[in-house]
């Protein structure tokens, strides 16, 4: 079977292209990777190192035309989180220009532009992205949905955490499929039944399994122009109308929540951990236990604003060392770097405390060792990295599923 030719957006140091070519169905043709305002471009570096410099590309993706970009079968990418919403309609125009700047407008811009434009979507972002913002829940996700039926897509979503399949880390995203109307699959989605689609026989259910526990699936349309979106969606609504599994096609959404369903074997912290002489850098100094003691502890406090206006601050404990035989929390950016802080991984060792190595980070997202190890790359811009990274074992489980689908029809 030929494989399938991919478009990498967004590819920060490659956890999409790593999921997808491991499963050796699939293979990138063109990519793209761009960190705005800063001068070296050090994810780039790394990507290049790893998967060599033809047909990368480092440029704002929103520069780039697309004429230069290869045709391809599937466009994947974990695009930025940002404010989706339409600035404004011209006249004589294809109806649409989003706020400049607003990365999402670029991925449609290119699926409006190609003359065969890829037959699969496959984009994944934070799970906040189904209820924000806070004044339209739900409203970017709308514009979204509407924007790819616009250009003849149907979608399927789920909210992933990859912990809940057996994977080493705690990590809710939200991924979601494109399907174009000249496709098998878009055909078998429109015939089917969406809450069978979306427990049982869809690509996400068959990839990562779950049961509904809602007792009715929650349909409505989205028939409004995208301005009148922008402007009116759930208004005023306290609650997102999107659960964190769903269906768009036709301008009709299906959705209703789901639980895992998973009985494997699961990888914990533990697991991940490197054997071996760890370097002193990565300890930390017993004078300033007390420092991160107070950080991940419980609070009731007064605060003091620079303004001088004070208020009541509280904030839960965090569970400290953090637990070996689970599944790790979140990393985030700012995982890097000996300064104490709230939220970095810290385990007890039989020499004291001591923060994760950067080894250790690229094994919680399913990378391969060392994969960011580059002269120049500090081990706080490895953490950085991995903070941005999705996991890679989620990426390649539904990229073989999808294959699968295309291939069994």
């Amino acid at each position: 079977m030929k494989k399938l030719k991919v478009i990498e957006l967004f590819a920060g140091v490659g956890g999409f292209r790593l999921g997808l070519e491991d499963t050796e169905h699939f293979e990138v043709v063109w990519s793209n990777q761009w960190e705005p305002s800063t001068k070296t471009q050090h994810a780039s570096l790394v990507y290049e190192a790893r998967f060599g410099s033809e047909n990368h590309c480092n440029e704002d993706i929103s520069e780039v035309k697309t004429a230069i970009i290869p045709d391809a079968d599937i466009l994947v990418g974990g695009f930025p989180c940002q404010d989706y919403s339409v600035a404004t309609t011209l006249q004589n125009s294809k109806g649409l220009i989003g706020k400049k700047g607003v990365l999402w407008w670029s991925i449609h811009r290119i699926l409006s532009e190609k003359k065969n434009p890829p037959k699969y979507l496959f984009l994944e972002n934070v799970d906040r992205l189904l209820k924000s913002p806070s004044n339209q829940r739900g409203r970017d996700f709308a514009i979204m949905l509407k924007s790819l039926d616009n250009l003849g897509y149907a979608i399927e979503w789920r909210v992933i955490n990859a912990a809940d399949y057996g994977m080493p880390q705690r990590r809710r995203r939200i991924f979601f499929l494109g399907y174009h109307k000249s496709t098998a699959l878009y055909k078998k989605l429109k015939k089917g039944n969406p809450e069978e689609w979306m427990c049982t026989t869809g690509t996400m259910a068959t990839a990562f399994p779950a049961t509904s526990t809602s007792s009715k699936i929650n349909s409505f349309t989205i028939e409004e122009d995208l301005v009148t979106l922008s402007e009116e969606f759930n208004k005023g609504g306290k609650l997102s109308p999107f659960q964190n599994s769903g269906v768009f096609i036709n301008g009709t959404v299906h959705t209703t929540k789901t639980t895992p369903n998973y009985h494997g074997k699961r990888v914990v912290l533990k697991d991940v951990l490197e054997k071996g002489k760890i370097p002193d850098e990565f300890f930390i100094p017993e004078n300033d236990y007390p420092k991160w003691e107070y950080l991940k502890g419980a609070k009731k406090e007064t605060r003091t604003a620079k303004t001088g206006f004070s208020y009541n601050y509280s904030e839960g404990g965090m569970i400290f060392p953090d637990a070996l035989d689970n599944a790790s929390r979140t990393i985030i950016t700012g995982e890097g770097g000996k300064s104490p802080s709230r939220f970095k991984h810290v385990i007890q060792t039989n020499k004291g405390l001591r923060r994760l190595t950067p080894k250790e980070l690229e094994r919680l997202n399913m990378f391969p060792d060392h994969h960011t190890q580059l002269d120049g790359i500090s081990n706080t811009k490895r953490a950085f990295f991995m903070g941005n990274a999705l996991v890679v074992g989620v990426v390649q489980k539904i990229g073989q599923t999808l294959f699968d689908k295309i291939n069994d029809l």
